[in-house]
């Protein structure tokens, strides 16, 4: 007569097993290593091993500690890696050992890793996370001690077939009247916040994270000051919003790798939180300060600079990370992503700015005149669309948020001839509508640091504006 309770435990063990033997199957019979060869820059010269682009291995240095690097590029038998630290202490020969994939723990289901991407480094993910401030590694930045997280995943995922998203069909609350009511953002969809240095953008970000309705928060910090850090998690986001989210950082002063592995793995567990059901806001600050990162990996492996200094492979990988955020498969949770792009010299023709301006569903371009003469948040609702926003609104909505428009607009363009007494009322209707209105638009789009304003009382507000 058979034990049910045997039986589980036999079926237990015997599928941990073959986890462990999927895995090992790919492991090298004996240890290899390979030596370096060449330190220049950046970049890390190894012979000796043959391994794919994007993977992961270590360099013992005399104090004892180990270097931890990625393979960036190769040319004939030489790999090209980038350290995710500090190169002191390699020396001539130094040698090179790849880094095998771990054994699963009991109960879990590892990777195929038929796939280079599924060999990659695989960090902590899951709810232990939630408070909590890691680097682009996943190891902890705020003194509270390890992460004890045994969910784990691999920064580069495989991205949702597009035929198996679903569609943009719920607004998210973003506790912003001007976004709200005139930039509706949708569930899923991803944003830029285009703008120039010192013009508001954390702050703005800030308030998203603490007002918003989703479930759970991940911020990436990525190549922003280690002082903008600190004040991002405990003065804009606050203990409130601190609660449900998970940070990573990879300030300025980080190697590019970890800026680059940072933004991935901010991706990476806002996809795994996703992957449960969860509605995710995704807040990357920012995709500029990635672009460069990319940019000194690239030309510090030889490859040619094209647009402004832009090698051609920060093109590409602009897409291919921001494609991963958005809607999961039908019934699932979302990402919803805003990511800041920094506009030198508040220049919108930037190529960074305009690359990402054709990969999002939609741009909030921040002006530094509006934010010089008090207007805050300074968002200029002129220059910034929400290309969801006619497929999640009511037609009522849509009509008032362009007649807004319109009338803010007309301001605008006639604002130097009001302003010198040029404008003889009664010329233009609508102008003069819009001057009788300017001063109640105005109070509408401006809304403080700490204020809250919800979606249904953002749309209160803009149709009782007309009435």
């Amino acid at each position: 007569m058979s034990n049910p309770a045997a039986d589980a435990h036999t079926g237990r063990w015997q599928s941990y097993l073959r986890d462990c033997s999927a895995v090992l199957d790919f492991a090298e019979p004996m240890q290899v290593s390979g030596r370096v060869t060449r330190v220049a820059g950046l970049v890390m010269e190894c012979v000796g091993l043959r391994l794919a682009v994007g993977s992961a291995c270590t360099i013992p240095v005399a104090s004892g500690a180990r270097i931890e690097a990625e393979v960036v590029g190769f040319d004939g038998d030489r790999l090209f890696l980038m350290p995710q630290s500090d190169v002191e202490g390699v020396v001539p020969g130094s040698r090179v050992f790849p880094v095998e994939a771990a054994l699963p723990r009991p109960g879990s289901v590892p990777h195929p890793r038929r796939r280079p991407s599924d060999r990659a480094r695989h960090l902590p993910v899951g709810a232990r996370l939630l408070g909590r401030v890691v680097d682009g590694a996943g190891r902890p930045l705020d003194n509270k001690g390890p992460l004890g997280s045994d969910e784990m995943a691999p920064i580069n995922a495989r991205p949702v077939n597009p035929l198996d998203r679903a569609p943009i069909k719920e607004t998210l609350d973003v506790g912003v009247r001007a976004i709200n009511a005139m930039l509706t953002v949708g569930r899923g969809q991803r944003l830029g916040l285009f703008a120039g240095t010192g013009v508001g953008k954390s702050v703005l970000l800030g308030m998203i994270a603490r007002y918003t309705s989703a479930d759970v928060i991940v911020v990436g910090l990525i190549g922003e000051r280690g002082r903008e850090v600190k004040e991002f998690i405990e003065q804009i986001l606050g203990p409130e919003g601190m609660a449900r989210s998970a940070v990573v950082a990879a300030p300025a002063d980080s190697p590019p790798l970890m800026r680059l592995q940072g933004a991935a793995y901010a991706t990476a567990i806002a996809e795994h939180f996703r992957d449960q059901g969860k509605n995710v806001l995704l807040i990357m600050d920012s995709l500029t300060r990635y672009a460069m990162a990319q940019r000194e990996i690239a030309l510090a492996i030889g490859e040619p600079p094209a647009t402004k200094g832009y090698p051609p492979s920060v093109f590409a990988k602009l897409p291919v990370l921001v494609e991963r955020a958005g809607n999961g498969v039908e019934g699932g949770g979302s990402i919803t992503a805003f990511y800041t792009v920094l506009s030198e010299g508040d220049d919108q023709q930037d190529p960074i700015a305009d690359a990402a301006r054709g990969i999002l569903d939609g741009h909030i371009v921040l002006d530094r005149h509006l934010a010089e003469a008090g207007h805050y948040p300074a968002i200029d609702i002129e220059q910034s669309i929400s290309r969801a926003m006619h497929s999640i609104t009511s037609s009522q909505h849509q009509q008032a948020a362009r007649k807004l428009k319109q009338l803010y607009s007309r301001y605008e363009r006639s604002r130097d001839l009001i302003s010198v007494g040029a404008y003889a009322a009664g010329s233009d209707p609508v102008l003069d509508q819009a001057i009788a209105s300017h001063g109640k638009i105005e109070s509408f789009l401006c809304q403080e640091i700490h204020e809250r304003s919800a979606m249904t009382e953002s749309l209160g507000q803009l149709t009782s504006l007309f009435d």
